[in-house]
C-alpha cells in the first residue's frame, strides 16, 4: 500500500510554473522574458564583504531572528521609507517566499481564509492552503488601471476571511499604489478586523518620482500588517536568498516559532553581503534602477507600436503588462503562439488570475538591451502579422 502524504499536501492546488514550465527543454533561439530574474550581477562589494566574512569564519550558528548588526541596518532602511521600525521588529529571512511562508503559517488558521487582489502572484495560494486557509480573490478593474477600489474588495470580504495579501510595488501590473488608494484598504483592514501581508520586494524599483509608502505607515497599520521585503530584485541577488520581514513586536513571535523550526537561522556569511547591500555606496542601486528605468521605456514604447497592443505605463518593478484583448486571442493563447511563433517567451496575465486576462506580462528587467531590441523585433512582426487581413 504505497504511503499518504498528508493532507495539507493532498489538498493543495498543484504548483503551475506557467510558461517557464512549457518552454523548458526546448530547442532554439529563445528569449525568455517570462522570469523576474534580474540581468545584471550582483555587485561586487555585496560579493567581496561576503567572501571576507567566510574566510574570517563566519561560518558557525548565528542569532536565531538575523545578524544584529543586518537586522539594524533593514530598521534604518525601513525607517527611511518612514516605518517605526526597530531592529528587535526584524527577522532576517530565506528570501521574500520563506517570510511570507513564515507570516502565512504564523496568522492563518484551518478555515481561515486570506483575501488576494487580482491580478495577484500565484505563489500565494499554495501558502494559505498549505496553513490550512482558503483563498478569496477580490478582481480589481483592467479599464481603471487595476486601482484598489474599495467597492470591489469590500463584496469578497467575508467573517472567515483573517487576511489581504498586497503586492506594492505591483507585480505584474507595474503599479505603484498611491496613499489614496493604500487608505481605502487600510479602512477595509482596520473595519474588519484584518491583517495585512505586504509584499515590498520591489519597494526600491520604482521610476519617474513615482511614491512607494507603505502600507504599514498608515494610521492604525503598523499593529496588523507583516512587511516582506527581499535583497533579490533590488541588488540582483535572487540566488542569495535572502529576506525579511518586519511587523510589529506583539506580531514577531509567532512568525518566530515558525521560522526556528523550519530553517533554524539563515546562513551566517550571505548576512554579511545584505549588511554590504544596505550600507553601500547607494549610487550603485540608483545605477542598477536606472538600467532598468532605460529597459523599461524601450519595452513599453515599442509595445505602444504594436497593433492590437496597449501598454499603461510602468510605475515600478521589472514588467510591463501589456493588454492584448484588441487581438482576438486569449491571454494564454497568445503567449502560447508567441512561444511557438517567435521564441519570445511571456506569460499570460491569466496566469495571475481571471482578471488578468487580456494581458501578458512581460519581464524586461531579465535581459539586455539588444536582447530586449531582438524581443521588440519579434513581437513587433508577430502583431503585424495578425493583423493582416
Amino acid at each position: 500500500m504505497p504511503i499518504r502524504p498528508a493532507r495539507r499536501i493532498t489538498d493543495t492546488s498543484p504548483k503551475n510554473f506557467g510558461m517557464f514550465a512549457k518552454a523548458v527543454g526546448m530547442k532554439g533561439d529563445l528569449i525568455h522574458l517570462e522570469l523576474g530574474m534580474p540581468a545584471e550581477d550582483t555587485p561586487q562589494h555585496i560579493k567581496d564583504a561576503t567572501v571576507a566574512a567566510l574566510q574570517v569564519g563566519a561560518v558557525h550558528y548565528s542569532d536565531l531572528q538575523g545578524l544584529p548588526d543586518l537586522r539594524a541596518a533593514i530598521a534604518d532602511t525601513l525607517q527611511k521609507r518612514g516605518m517605526d521600525t526597530t531592529a528587535a521588529e526584524v527577522i532576517v529571512t530565506n528570501g521574500l517566499t520563506q517570510a511570507s511562508f513564515a507570516a502565512f503559517m504564523a496568522f492563518l488558521d484551518t478555515g481561515d481564509a486570506c483575501l488576494l487582489l487580482a491580478p495577484y502572484y500565484p505563489q500565494h495560494i499554495g501558502k494559505a492552503e498549505l496553513a490550512g486557509a482558503r483563498v478569496q480573490v477580490a478582481p480589481l478593474d483592467a479599464a481603471n488601471n487595476f486601482a484598489i477600489n474599495p467597492d470591489l474588495i469590500a463584496p469578497h470580504i467575508t467573517p472567515q476571511t483573517r487576511a489581504i495579501a498586497l503586492i506594492n510595488p505591483c507585480n505584474p501590473t507595474g503599479r505603484i499604489y498611491s496613499r489614496h488608494e493604500l487608505e481605502a484598504l487600510a479602512d477595509l483592514a482596520i473595519k474588519h478586523d484584518l491583517l495585512v501581508f505586504s509584499d515590498e520586494v520591489y519597494a526600491d524599483i520604482t521610476y519617474d518620482g513615482a511614491d512607494h509608502i507603505p502600507i504599514a505607515t498608515l494610521p492604525g497599520m503598523k499593529q496588523r500588517t507583516i512587511t516582506m521585503g527581499a535583497f533579490t530584485k533590488a541588488y540582483a541577488m535572487d540566488g542569495w536568498r535572502l529576506g525579511y520581514l518586519a511587523a510589529d513586536a506583539s506580531l514577531i513571535g509567532p512568525c518566530m516559532k515558525i521560522h526556528t523550526s523550519e530553517v533554524t537561522h539563515v546562513n551566517t556569511f550571505i548576512q554579511h553581503g545584505g549588511i554590504a547591500a544596505l550600507q553601500g555606496d547607494p549610487s550603485i542601486l540608483q545605477g542598477m534602477v536606472d538600467r532598468d528605468r532605460t529597459r523599461r521605456d524601450l519595452v513599453v514604447t515599442r509595445l505602444n507600436q504594436m497593433p492590437g497592443v496597449t501598454c499603461a505605463d510602468v510605475q515600478g518593478t521589472i514588467y510591463a503588462f501589456p493588454n492584448i484583448t484588441a487581438t482576438g486571442l486569449s491571454a494564454q493563447e497568445c503567449a502560447d503562439r508567441l512561444l511557438a511563433e517567435t521564441g519570445v517567451v511571456v506569460e499570460a496575465g491569466s496566469f495571475y488570475g481571471d482578471a488578468g486576462e487580456g494581458h501578458l506580462r512581460i519581464c524586461f528587467g531579465c535581459a539586455e538591451l539588444d536582447v530586449l531590441e531582438e524581443a521588440m523585433i519579434r513581437l513587433q512582426r508577430f502583431f503585424n502579422d495578425l493583423s493582416q487581413p
